[in-house]
């Protein structure tokens, strides 16, 4: 039993990804979502209060898993070199959306996008985002006496390049050729940013091997 309602819960979720994405979430039905994961309206009524809660549960989904893509490296400071943690960070963030590259994209479309529902959603797991990169980046920084408003601005950098690829996939494949779901993109793309941290805050290559 648990089983047909964590499929069900799951088809629902994965139904109104693909329909956001295509259609924009005020451009979808509830009776649209039901129609394409194969399931009784009352389903989503019932698993999720409606679409709004359904939207909610997409966010809920995405920055969990974003989040502990960073907070994994966070635990390990004092432990493993920071430059590593760091380094491993941008390598899952950017594996965990190409895994999840609809979701990814609908969730940083709705984030950009100045919505008061999405703002109460989004803004605590936004705030402890940033908190966990500071945390990476400050502690990977070899010059410690960097100013503040250097290191947020930096962060927002990073930031941009971690999730504009994902936000913008439809504009990377056709004027680019450029498939952000493919790990062949993974791959180059963290080799480009790698440099850019080397060059910009590490100030000298990082010579262990940081497996892709």
């Amino acid at each position: 039993m648990v089983r047909v309602v964590s499929s069900t819960k799951a088809s629902i979720i994965e139904s109104a990804i693909y329909l956001f994405n295509t259609k924009g979430y005020d451009g979808v039905s509830i009776r649209d979502i039901a129609n394409r994961a194969n399931v009784n309206a009352a389903n989503i009524s019932y698993y999720f209060n409606g679409k709004q809660g359904l939207l909610e549960a997409c966010f809920i989904q995405f920055f969990e898993g974003y989040l502990a893509c960073i907070e994994d490296e966070v635990h390990l400071l004092g432990r493993e070199r920071p430059e590593m943690c760091l380094k491993r960070a941008i390598i899952n963030i950017l594996n965990y959306q190409k895994k999840h590259h609809l979701l990814s994209r609908f969730v940083w479309r709705e984030t950009s996008i100045d919505s008061q529902v999405v703002r109460e959603i989004t803004s605590s797991y936004l705030m402890k985002e940033r908190f966990l990169l500071k945390q990476l980046v400050e502690g990977a920084m070899t010059d410690k006496h960097i100013k503040p408003s250097y290191i947020s601005f930096f962060i927002i950098q990073l930031r941009s390049m971690l999730t504009m690829p994902f936000l913008n996939s439809q504009y990377l494949r056709e004027v680019w050729s450029v498939f952000p779901n493919e790990k062949y993109f993974v791959d180059k793309y963290f080799l480009v940013i790698q440099d850019w941290l080397d060059e910009s805050i590490l100030k000298f290559p990082l010579m262990e091997v940081i497996h892709l």
